[in-house]
């Protein structure tokens, strides 16, 4: 038992660190952090593909999570916003969610269910998964400004508390 509470406080150590320094990890606070965000698929899922910004903005990266949301699957706002996107981007379409604290969310290859300048709340379906990006799966990003992008899980989760170890 003692051997898996000293493997836990240097892994929380870690994660709490490895959040602080990522992309965007400034901007978002404890209080953005609370639980005013859920799963767009309901119900938590595998994430096929993890977030992994790139080192610079014009080099390659995946500047947000593949979820495993199967064709058809109903995708629901995180939290609540203003769709500033629902429509066709180059080959797929998309729907975009800009949220009250700047924070933009985005959601492809999809079917709209909803229209530009429409107001949602978390819990709302938005659209539904269509094919186009790797089957079954679901992109989601999300980003401030045009470039800083942040790992969309982390709005899944409150702030982290790193307490002494006894």
């Amino acid at each position: 038992m003692h051997a898996v509470i000293g493997l836990v406080s240097p892994l929380a150590s870690l994660l709490a660190l490895t959040m602080l320094l990522s992309p965007g990890a400034s901007r978002l606070g404890p209080t953005d952090l609370t639980s005013a965000w859920s799963w767009p698929t309901e119900d938590p899922v595998s994430i096929n593909r993890a977030f992994d910004p790139p080192a610079l903005p014009w080099l390659r990266g995946h500047r947000g999570v593949d979820l495993a949301a199967p064709v058809g699957s109903v995708i629901v706002a995180p939290a609540s916003g203003t769709v500033v996107h629902a429509g066709l981007v180059f080959d797929r379409q998309t729907v975009s969610i800009l949220h009250d604290d700047g924070l933009r969310s985005t959601y492809e290859p999809v079917v709209p269910l909803v229209q530009t300048g429409e107001f949602v709340r978390r819990g709302d379906p938005i659209a539904t998964v269509e094919d186009g990006h790797s089957p079954g799966t679901l992109h989601w990003g999300a980003r401030f400004g045009k470039n800083e992008y942040v790992d969309p899980t982390r709005l899944l989760f409150g702030p982290s508390v790193l307490k002494p170890v006894d």
